[in-house]
């Protein structure tokens, strides 16, 4: 059992529980997209928009939390500005783009905030327009901003530890997580670190698969979990988890969108004569074949890597020890897992021993039966 290292940020804020009323009046976006009244905790003094003289305050943005480019920012963060004078109810609201979902309230006369429903989308440059001119912001005293202000943010990218836990969660990985907490994760914090355990979900499982896992840390494990997550999700498959997996597992978690193939596979090649491919499914070895693998002067490479690439049918060429070149066509059930290593069918006057330019060839038939056991992210240990 693993236990993840960070803990799961949830203030009473963020589970809708208390509302947040400093020296103002706290208000929500209506449906015009103004600042509405929704309770009033005290009154602005009559002063309030005034200078001396009489004359009507000039509307500025005073100050942004987080500050005008800021990076790492968190996924629950709210955005905070500042105006120079008390606003109007009726002013217009910033916009996000990209658009995220949560409300503007005012926090005191002159302050507003964005309080994000859900995470802030992990590693997304947002930015903030801030209305100017007749048409935008507004004080009480019916002073605008003088012309539009844009400020830029960006949110702090998904942690491996997250990615994991979410990947497991899904399905995706050969582990479980559970967290601590066995309440619903709230919205807002859907992207941050939960506190909780990692547990084999099959206790057979062999040491050279369990041996490559670490929470908290990109592994081969990590890595083909994801490219079976892009390969559904129908996303470029590369094994990185940027932006656009991080969001794509919020969303899937949130939905409940399980791995559709319901499996783990890996596959096991040995180099041990008689060499041989095992595949094994949900913890138990379900298929067996002798294999070849590379000759002495093109041995195949020993150690895991995801499947990439697939073919029911291709030509494979290269150079040969010697310097000549070949071109096989119509290789039947290819499976590319490291460089131009493939798991394929091949015809040969016999199997078991290393007869290849370093890939894994078996009988043309038993290579049919490995393949749909192979999808994209399928780890291939060579040892």
């Amino acid at each position: 059992m693993f236990r993840a290292k960070r803990s799961r940020h949830a203030a009473p804020r963020h589970r809708g529980t208390t509302a947040l009323i400093v020296a103002g009046a706290l208000v929500l976006v209506g449906a015009s997209g103004a600042l509405v009244a929704a309770t009033v905790s005290s009154r602005a003094p009559a002063s309030a928009g005034t200078v001396p003289g009489g004359a009507r305050a000039v509307l500025d943005l005073v100050a942004s939390d987080p500050v005008d480019g800021a990076t790492a920012v968190a996924p629950d963060a709210a955005l905070t500005l500042t105006f120079s004078a008390p606003l109007a109810p009726t002013s217009p609201t910033p916009s996000i783009v990209p658009a995220v979902t949560g409300s503007w309230v005012r926090v005191t006369s002159n302050t507003i905030a964005f309080r994000p429903a859900a995470s802030l989308p992990p590693g997304a440059a947002l930015s903030v327009s801030v209305p100017g001119g007749t048409g935008g912001m507004v004080s009480t005293e019916h002073t605008h901003l003088a012309a539009t202000v844009t400020e830029q943010y960006t949110v702090a990218p998904m942690s491996t530890l997250r990615v994991q836990e979410l990947l497991a969660q899904l399905g995706y990985l050969p582990l479980s997580f559970t967290p601590d907490d066995p309440t619903p994760v709230p919205a807002a914090v859907m992207a941050l670190d939960q506190t909780g355990s990692f547990t084999w979900r099959w206790s057979t499982l062999p040491a050279a698969l369990t041996s490559l896992w670490a929470p908290g840390v990109p592994d081969e494990v990590t890595e083909g979990a994801v490219m079976a997550f892009q390969d559904q999700e129908h996303l470029p498959v590369d094994g990185v988890a940027g932006p656009q997996v991080w969001s794509a597992l919020l969303a899937a978690s949130a939905a409940g969108q399980a791995d559709a193939d319901g499996h783990y596979d890996w596959v096991d090649v040995s180099t041990a004569l008689p060499e041989k491919v095992t595949v094994w499914r949900d913890g138990s070895p379900i298929y067996t074949t002798a294999a070849n693998t590379g000759i002495e002067a093109a041995p195949t490479e020993k150690g895991t890597w995801p499947v990439y690439a697939r073919y029911t049918s291709t030509t494979m060429s290269g150079t040969n020890p010697d310097g000549s070149h070949y071109s096989d066509p119509g290789v039947p059930w290819v499976s590319y897992f490291h460089g131009g290593d493939a798991l394929h069918g091949f015809i040969r006057p016999g199997y078991g021993y290393p007869q290849s330019l370093g890939c894994v060839e078996m009988p043309p038939a038993n290579a049919a039966a490995v393949y749909p056991l192979t999808p994209l992210g399928t780890l291939v240990t060579v040892e």
